[in-house]
């Protein structure tokens, strides 16, 4: 059975996830994806915020680096970062609900250009970054024998 780009890209979310110890351990949740898109979010707790009580920039880019993660993989051909720029722009404090919202820029042969902001629950901009791919042509990110 053939699915639809949408079916696909919800597929290998989930399949990611089941495998994706670190977001799982931080309390990440994919909310939203389709292809080129996703959405990630976390909520702050005690444990990720430093010396200054506020969230460890670090954590801030990793949510980020989630989504786009998410969204460069939800062809299903696995993709991976070849790099990435983030800036940080306000502070989040523990409780704050923090989503990262990754959309494709470009995305031509193997390489692709990805956009991800991420707001708090007030809406506010905490923060942005652009992720650069590469993609292993020929590689599913999520087999397909994995679909239960």
């Amino acid at each position: 059975m053939t699915m639809t780009p949408q079916q696909t890209a919800e597929f290998v979310r989930d399949g990611m996830y089941a495998q994706d110890h670190a977001v799982r351990a931080l309390g990440i949740q994919i909310t939203d994806i389709g292809p080129g898109r996703a959405m990630a979010v976390m909520t702050v707790r005690r444990d990720m915020v430093n010396g200054f009580a506020i969230c460890h920039g670090g954590l801030v880019a990793t949510l980020a680096d989630t989504a786009f993660a998410y969204s460069c993989n939800s062809y299903n051909e696995m993709t991976v970062a070849s790099g990435f720029d983030v800036d940080l722009f306000a502070a989040s404090r523990e409780g704050d609900v923090l989503t990262a919202v990754a959309e494709e820029v470009h995305q031509a042969g193997r390489t692709g250009v990805y956009d991800i902001r991420v707001t708090n629950q007030r809406g506010e901009r905490i923060a942005v970054f652009r992720g650069r791919s590469y993609r292993m042509k020929g590689r599913p990110t999520v087999a397909p024998q994995s679909a239960s």
